[in-house]
């Protein structure tokens, strides 16, 4: 069972399927992450990957991460999206592979086109709290 309520408001953008907030009650345990890099388990970003396959791995580090915690994707109470690009398309791009992961459960997101990220060659980064009834 979760913690996390999902808010949805249909006096805005009744149209797009997403919640904009969301609440977790007292004495819920908080998870703080890192932002969730597209690194492989030498601690590299790929050269040759693109945003969407960056996004998978981003994706991938943060369910690994959740679970350490002891929590899961559908325990995630909001995210943070970074894209380092100015493109809408790539931005899209990044969108629809967290957006696909999460699925039902739409958590709160902001999606953020950026000049540059920490590694090299990164393209992508996932931050997310996540809100746990242990």
């Amino acid at each position: 069972m979760t913690a996390v309520s999902l808010i949805r408001s249909p006096s805005l953008a009744a149209s797009v399927p997403y919640a904009y907030a969301a609440t977790a009650p007292a004495g819920t345990r908080y998870v703080f992450l890192a932002g969730a890099c597209p690194l492989d388990a030498a601690g590299t970003v790929s050269t040759d990957s693109g945003y969407v396959e960056q996004a998978r791995a981003c994706m991938g580090n943060l369910v690994a991460a959740l679970g350490e915690a002891g929590a899961t994707l559908d325990d995630v109470i909001s995210t943070r999206v970074l894209v380092a690009s100015n493109s809408r398309a790539d931005l899209t791009a990044a969108w629809n592979v967290v957006r696909d992961r999460f699925g039902e459960h739409d958590a709160p997101s902001t999606l953020l086109g950026v000049t540059v990220l920490g590694y090299e060659h990164q393209l992508v980064e996932i931050e997310a709290i996540a809100a746990v009834v242990d």
